[in-house]
């Protein structure tokens, strides 16, 4: 709506569009305009020309307005069929008529006052086609009525000579149709798009309502930062880790002020080493351990970053900081119980073999004979079973492997892992297949490849129950060298698989058969095998067996005193 317009109806008391009137307040409004020309042209003409308003014509076209502006302002149109005030602008040229030709030639342009009904009927909604036909013939009888009814001849000449009026009040009407359509067809655009903006706003906003209860609902603290880095959004549980990791004595800090430190726990994190500096550089990561917070109330988070883009390229970032302090005290105090357990087992473990190897050694002097001997014999051969647990729950918990290496003969070491594992597969009725070619040299420590054998022997033949093939084969390749222990047991499932070499896991196909195990074994023998700089990797199928891969480079290890291999990240 234009200023004008809503000036205008500011001063009749009407400070809305005028498609939003009712139908009576559009009517009066619409009668207005000819009431408020003719009322002016009064005014004139009794100034200039006060003979034209004792014309009978002319005083009878002003009654005929009075009245019909009446009708335009006490009939209540909108309870009528909606096309029935239509009669106004109708009658509106017989006012205009009765007005021109009362005016007798002394008022030029009397006529042009059907414009206003010519508009009045253009501008409605009811029928453009008989708005054009009104506002054709309604002017042509305006200024044909004085031809047909004065005393002189109807003539070619008079007729033509105002036809102009009628042909300019069509062309309005035709523009002003189509001027009508288009704005309403615009109007109906704009409303729809309206209609679609509300809808977007609204949704928009129960997103964001739901996001935020989302958020707030979840225990990890999530900041969102723009493209400058600045903080848009942050949880409930984020303002809570800030409270928490802010200098004493300050409320507003940026991330650079946050207490942030590294691994070791009192280092301060550079501002590009922090969870916002690594997100502006671009890198999203995951799960980095971060302490933070006062020395005597630190918390180790977990932070996660995923980067935001859109059509420009980097648009910000979503940083989640978790809270692991509970579980690294948790895994703190876990390590610390295995090793103290393994330490105060091991001691009474060795002593006890100890004299078990001299009752052994005692019977065999004396040559004692019965149960005893047979008894002493399941006693050490479980207390040694015992030991050897204990030693891999203290390898498990220290998390560190001590090598010692030396030119290990490969055939040898498979030729002595089966030699202690025949007598076992003897029991299980398991049959061992060696297939190694002479003469393979490795560089590494003996003991803990017999450890690594020793593992995938047992585990090979405890895992094919009733029967079966082990096969342990060695190759060189490329300078490294291939250790393999193949089995047709029970094989396991991929996701068995991707947990297999973590601590005290098993299978549940193993726990259901029952068999024994603590899930050490291999999370041990992975230990080992990347202590030496190798891999190990397995190739299963449920019901299909298993096939264990050992790889070593068989160049000797540049620092073999000692290194750490972390059992948990494996």
């Amino acid at each position: 709506m234009s200023r004008l317009s809503e000036r205008a109806l500011s001063l009749l008391g009407l400070p809305t569009d005028f498609h939003e009137l009712t139908l009576p307040q559009r009517v009066w409004i619409s009668q207005g305009p000819l009431v408020l020309t003719v009322s002016l042209l009064c005014i004139i003409y009794a100034v200039l020309l006060p003979e034209i308003l004792v014309q009978p014509m002319f005083q009878a076209g002003l009654a005929a307005l009075v009245l019909i502006s009446a009708a335009a302002a006490l009939i209540p149109w909108d309870r009528l069929w909606y096309p029935t005030y239509w009669i106004l602008p109708t009658l509106d040229f017989v006012a205009i008529g009765l007005l021109y030709n009362g005016s007798q030639g002394l008022a030029v342009g009397v006529y042009l006052l059907s414009v206003f009904p010519v508009f009045w009927l253009s501008w409605s909604r009811v029928s453009a086609l008989a708005a054009r036909l009104l506002s054709f013939f309604g002017p042509l009888v305006v200024v044909w009525y004085p031809i047909f009814v004065s005393d002189g001849p109807v003539t070619r000449q008079a007729l033509a000579a105002p036809i102009l009026v009628p042909l300019v009040t069509l062309a309005a009407a035709m523009t002003v149709t189509v001027m009508r359509q288009d704005m309403e067809s615009q109007q109906a655009a704009l409303t729809e798009k309206d209609q679609l903006l509300e809808d977007a706003l609204r949704e928009s906003t129960e997103r964001s309502k739901l996001l935020d209860v989302v958020l707030n609902a979840i225990d990890v603290g999530v900041l969102v930062v723009d493209a400058g880095g600045s903080a848009v959004h942050k949880n409930e549980r984020m303002n809570a880790l800030d409270d928490r990791v802010r200098p004493p004595g300050k409320e507003h800090t940026q991330e650079k002020d946050l207490l942030f430190f590294g691994a070791d726990r009192t280092t301060d994190l550079p501002a590009d080493q922090r969870p916002v500096g690594r997100a502006m550089s671009g890198e999203a990561f995951r799960d980095v351990l971060i302490w933070a917070g006062p020395p005597h109330e630190q918390l180790a988070l977990s932070c996660s970053a995923r980067i935001l883009h859109n059509d420009h390229g980097f648009n910000g970032a979503v940083i989640a900081f978790s809270d692991i302090t509970a579980l690294t005290d948790a895994l703190r105090a876990k390590d610390d119980f295995v090793s103290n357990v393994s330490h105060e087992l091991r001691t009474p473990l060795t002593s006890i073999i100890g004299y078990l190897d001299l009752v052994q050694e005692e019977a065999e002097d004396t040559g004692l004979t019965g149960t005893i001997p047979q008894a002493v014999q399941v006693a050490q051969r479980n207390s040694e079973r015992l030991l050897l647990l204990v030693s891999d729950l203290l390898t498990a918990a220290t998390g560190s492997v001590a090598l010692e290496p030396s030119p290990v003969s490969v055939a040898d070491l498979i030729s002595s892992g089966l030699r202690s594992a025949a007598p076992r597969a003897a029991s299980d009725d398991v049959e061992l297949v060696a297939d190694c070619p002479p003469g393979l040299t490795l560089q590494a420590d003996p003991v803990r490849m017999a450890q690594v054998l020793d593992n995938l022997l047992s585990n090979a033949m405890k895992y094919s129950p009733g029967g079966g093939v082990v096969t342990v084969r060695a190759w060189a390749e490329a300078g490294d060298i291939f250790l393999q222990v193949q089995d047709t047991g029970m094989g396991m499932t991929e996701e068995d698989q991707q947990e297999l070499f973590t601590k005290f896991f098993r299978t549940g196909a193993v726990r259901r058969a029952g068999i024994p195990g603590a899930g050490l074994g291999l999370a041990i023998t992975k230990n080992i095998v990347e202590a030496h700089g190798g891999t190990i990797s397995l190739v299963s199928a449920p019901g299909r067996g298993s096939s264990f891969t050992v790889c070593l480079p068989a160049v000797p290890l540049q620092e073999p005193a000692k290194i750490l291999a972390d059992v948990e990240n494996s």
